[in-house]
């Protein structure tokens, strides 16, 4: 019987970004979650909402999280650290308040990509990293626009 093999927890960080149709782009970038080494090439991973301008992107957010959640788990990655630069969207998972109305359903869905992993945290970040990500994802996006 083969054992599949362990994968080293991960440090994932994960810039976004969406059209006005809420079509979207995230960039996922890891390391080990122990901090050594580079943060590899990273990977992208399309997704799509329906935006609400009274959520401003906080809609956006879940939907690249729950993407990016669900690359992660078909490559078989089950431990993971996921930074975002959103900070509204991990209090919301830690704190389990109430949401609007137009957020439950995305919430319902993050949870359950969440609810697969062994052992999962989501924090906010704002560092170079997440800025280059949400750079490179507002890039392809402005160029997706003007095409």
């Amino acid at each position: 019987m083969r054992h599949p093999r362990r994968l080293e927890p991960l440090a994932v960080t994960i810039g976004f970004a969406a059209r006005e149709d809420g079509r979207g782009v995230a960039y996922a970038s890891y390391v080990p979650r122990t901090g050594s080494g580079r943060h590899a090439s990273p990977v992208r991973v399309g997704f799509a909402c329906r935006p609400q301008p009274v959520l401003r992107g906080r809609d956006l957010a879940y939907a690249a999280l729950t993407a990016v959640a669900g690359a992660l788990l078909a490559r078989d990655i089950r431990e993971a650290t996921l930074r975002i630069d959103d900070a509204s969207l991990p209090r919301d998972l830690e704190e389990r308040g109430s949401l609007p109305t137009a957020l439950v359903i995305p919430y319902v869905a993050l949870r359950c990509k969440l609810n697969a992993f062994h052992d999962v945290h989501v924090v906010a970040a704002a560092d170079e990293t997440t800025r280059d990500l949400t750079g490179r994802a507002r890039a392809e996006i402005a160029l997706q626009t003007a095409a």
